[in-house]
């Protein structure tokens, strides 16, 4: 099997040395040379033709961010940027992530082993979805090349009902109220984004869980606060939720919906990941299942893994309308795309088609 090539560039002579280690003990994986420069990488892409790059967002000479608007003009490549975890790294990773990179990972920490330990496997995945990921026609490798080396070796791996336990699927509830939920991962921040600048400023309150560390979920609502109709804010711990507002969760919690007397509240919840991921789309879309039925619109886009797939389902069991994204505008189609093997999806849309499709259910 071809292995998948990649290039490192940053100025610190460490991290390239970490993260070299961390990549090559992989063995689908081999990293075939570093820079410490933008100007350096240049002709490094020239000669090693890599299939991914890990990119610095802060470097001397050239930033990270006008590095990729040119490469990407040039020379469309996937990238991962590695970024520092400050409101100022958060800004320019966004940014970045504008600019077409495929997604971003912080900074490894060499001082506490367990944590070198979990960020190894999520960069290894991030690597391998990226090598996945829709830049330019013939550039990607096949998903059934890597769908079966996606597995990480976590020791626990929880479900959705560490968290909330399944119950029977009701589709009468006490009130008309719309909710609309709406779950991503790879390439999701650009998706989201897609679909709330042209959400109506009146449209139903709406939860967004996207896999995002928790530095970064604040810069992200404040952005898409920037771009869309509606009010878009961080979840806090039982913030009613009413129409016109959008409510992301935070990086580190689960984000559930609760209702009560016919009003509906974002609960927090600070459990373990599950499928890998706090907060975790299953969990978000299994309780607008239980708390809003017929009443809710579900949503699933590009991401990698098929955390959400299960709970869309017991949305549409629910009696609720869903959606998911389809293959060619998604940068990974691994949670939408598990999720239409399941049947959890009744519309395959592409991104800039959903918002229209939210207002014709609505």
């Amino acid at each position: 099997m071809k292995k998948i090539r990649v290039l490192i560039i940053d100025d610190s002579a460490l991290v390239r040395r970490v993260l070299t280690e961390i990549l090559s003990s992989d063995s689908s994986i081999e990293v075939v040379g570093s820079a410490m420069d933008p100007y350096i990488a240049r002709e490094k892409i020239k000669q090693l033709k890599p299939d991914v790059l890990t990119l610095d967002v802060e470097m001397p000479k050239m930033d990270g961010i006008s590095f990729l608007r040119n490469l990407m003009r040039l020379h469309p490549l996937p990238v991962i940027m590695i970024s520092s975890l400050t409101e100022k790294g958060a800004d320019i990773t966004l940014k970045a992530m504008e600019l077409g990179a495929v997604d971003f990972v912080s900074k490894p920490k060499m001082d506490v082993d367990h944590e070198l330990e979990e960020y190894s496997s999520e960069i290894i995945a991030k690597i391998k979805a990226a090598a996945l990921a829709r830049i330019r026609p013939g550039i990607t490798r096949k998903e059934e090349e890597i769908e079966t080396e996606l597995a990480l070796d976590i020791e626990k791996r929880y479900s959705t009902t560490v968290i909330l336990k399944k119950s029977e699927t009701r589709k009468s509830f006490g009130t008309t109220e719309k909710i609309i939920a709406i779950g991503a991962s790879t390439g999701g921040t650009e998706a989201i984004k897609e679909i709330l600048m042209q959400m109506r400023p009146d449209s139903p309150g709406t939860l967004v869980v996207q896999h995002i560390p928790v530095t970064f979920s604040s810069a992200f609502a404040k952005r898409m606060d920037s771009v869309s109709p509606m009010v878009v804010r961080e979840v806090e711990d039982g913030q009613l939720i009413v129409p016109g507002h959008v409510y992301i969760a935070p990086g580190n919690k689960h984000l559930l919906l609760e209702r009560e007397a016919g009003r509906y509240r974002c609960k927090l919840n600070d459990g373990p990941p599950v499928n890998r991921h706090k907060p975790s789309v299953d969990v978000m879309f299994r309780s607008v299942a239980q708390n809003a039925g017929t009443n809710a619109i579900g949503i699933i886009l590009t991401g990698m893994g098929a955390d959400g797939s299960r709970g869309l389902k017991e949305m549409r069991d629910a009696g609720a309308a869903t959606i998911a994204q389809d293959e060619k505008s998604s940068v990974v189609w691994g949670m939408p795309g598990e999720a239409v093997k399941l049947g959890a999806a009744e519309h395959v849309l592409s991104v800039n088609n959903i918002a229209a499709k939210i207002e014709t259910l609505l």
